[in-house]
């Protein structure tokens, strides 16, 4: 690599740690920390009326750029539109999410971190672009952190349809149970009827909740070659 695209690659690095470092700055530690409580995301979403699941889509995608946490728009999307259209625009806005979110790392991440990766290291680097599909895969059904994985993976030589299906098929026991778990306390929070928390679905969501805490270990019996 040349000094120039040596420059060039930390200029861009740079840059993507400072925009990361901003936003958890920003959501955190300011005032506009609660433009991201769920219940004013609620009515920005409800304002735009039939036009709500696609709002609520862009808001899951952007929110997943600036690197806020998934589960905060997940909730959102079960307390919103209840299980099966929650899981559907969930899935929606996380996938469109992660995707710009891997080409944000790629674009102003790649080059410095190709500069940094020695002989050693871009073994590993090739051994997962190689076993793509399966790494992405195992890492999204261990509930590797998703928001920092999206930029993480952008740094690597994964291909962009290996990272996407393996993001697709590896989120999705996790969002439905999750979909299911939050909108079901919502229904139950709605009614004021807290005997419903003993009911039949109250206690199976709570049931798959649980279990989906067992996948990584499950999964890590099964771990695929080139995952590290």
């Amino acid at each position: 690599m040349t000094e120039q695209l040596k420059k060039k690659g930390l200029g861009k690095a740079v840059g993507l740690a400072f925009f990361l470092l901003g936003m958890v700055v920003l959501f955190r530690f300011t005032p506009a920390r609660h433009y991201i409580s769920p219940s004013y995301l609620q009515e920005v979403v409800q304002s735009f009326g039939p036009w709500g699941p696609l709002a609520f889509v862009l808001l899951y995608a952007g929110g997943i750029c600036l690197f806020l946490p998934a589960t905060l728009f997940t909730g959102l999307g079960a307390l919103l539109f209840g299980t099966f259209h929650g899981f559907l625009y969930n899935e929606l806005g996380a996938m469109l999410g992660a995707s710009l979110a891997f080409f944000i790392g790629r674009y102003l991440g790649r080059d410095f971190a190709a500069g940094l990766i020695g002989d050693r290291l871009k073994q590993y680097d090739d051994r997962i672009a190689a076993n793509g599909f399966a790494t992405v895969l195992y890492l999204r059904l261990i509930f590797f952190p998703f928001t920092p994985l999206n930029f993480g993976m952008g740094l690597t030589r994964v291909t962009f349809k290996d990272y996407f299906f393996g993001t697709l098929f590896g989120i999705l026991a996790g969002g439905f149970v999750l979909t299911f778990f939050f909108a079901t306390l919502a229904e139950v929070w709605r009614s004021g009827d807290w005997w419903q928390l003993v009911s039949w679905k109250a206690l199976f969501s709570l049931a798959l909740f649980a279990g989906s805490f067992f996948i990584p270990t499950l999964i890590r019996k099964i771990k695929p070659e080139g995952t590290g």
